[in-house]
């Protein structure tokens, strides 16, 4: 079973959301949450898998509340307002409805939360509800040229900061992108990158060689040397020991 939890103050939207998901066998009800402050004790109480959660609300909005969160569940936003689209996938929301909900929209937001537990549960040969840090997506989106890209991680070689841009480099492609290192090293698996630079972000897999106080890796087939900063080096040499043979 996935377990799931509602977050909305509007009680028809509330009544919505549970009569479909009563539909589906595979999701199991543990509460309705009027608020951010209920829902907050629900995770507590809870092993919650996937989490149904509205933006408008009192006090605290749904994207508020979620980053308070260190290890959420799984997030579907619904709400009637599709001007918080960007600002929701950017939290690394697994899908945004907007009100009225659909049955075949409600549909494939579920299924999509269902295939990405049920891999992840295949993976670690565990039954048990999954938090979103252990079952994230594979890749993140980025606001460029007035849209949303998505960038897949291991697609990535290496990210350079420029002030206040960003340039996300792959292998025939880049992303520039107008946030901070900091705010784009938040939404970056630690097991998969490392910051070697204040003006760099690798791709550990990608590393080819360190070179004195350079990393090489290979960008468009040719090798590409970039510097690791002095508050960097302990870091990714504690790193590279631990994996050396």
């Amino acid at each position: 079973m996935i377990n799931v939890i509602i977050v909305d103050d509007e009680p028809l939207a509330q009544d919505v959301l549970e009569t479909y998901i009563e539909k589906i066998p595979d999701l199991e009800l543990l509460a309705k949450c009027s608020n951010a402050f209920e829902a907050n004790e629900a995770l507590k109480e809870n092993d919650v898998d996937l989490m149904f959660l509205d933006i408008q609300m009192p006090q605290l909005t749904g994207i508020d509340f979620l980053k308070t969160l260190s290890n959420p569940p799984l997030v579907i936003f619904t709400t009637a307002y599709p001007n918080y689209a960007i600002e929701g996938f950017e939290l690394n929301a697994l899908d945004y409805l907007l009100k009225p909900i659909s049955v075949d929209r409600f549909m494939k937001a579920v299924n999509k939360a269902i295939e990405q537990i049920e891999l992840q549960r295949k993976d670690t040969g565990s039954g048990g509800g999954s938090k979103a840090e252990e079952i994230g997506p594979d890749y993140f989106f980025v606001k460029a040229d007035k849209k949303l890209v998505k960038v897949k991680f291991d697609d990535i070689i290496y990210i350079e900061g420029l002030k206040d841009y960003v340039i996300i480099r792959m292998e025939d492609s880049r992303v520039i992108t107008l946030q901070t290192m900091k705010s784009l090293e938040d939404k970056l698996p630690v097991d998969l990158f490392r910051r070697i630079h204040r003006s760099y972000i690798v791709n550990v897999d990608r590393i080819n060689a360190v070179v004195g106080n350079m990393i090489e890796v290979l960008e468009k087939g040719k090798p590409k040397h970039l510097p690791i900063g002095k508050n960097y080096r302990e870091d990714l040499l504690a790193l590279i020991n631990q994996n050396r043979i």
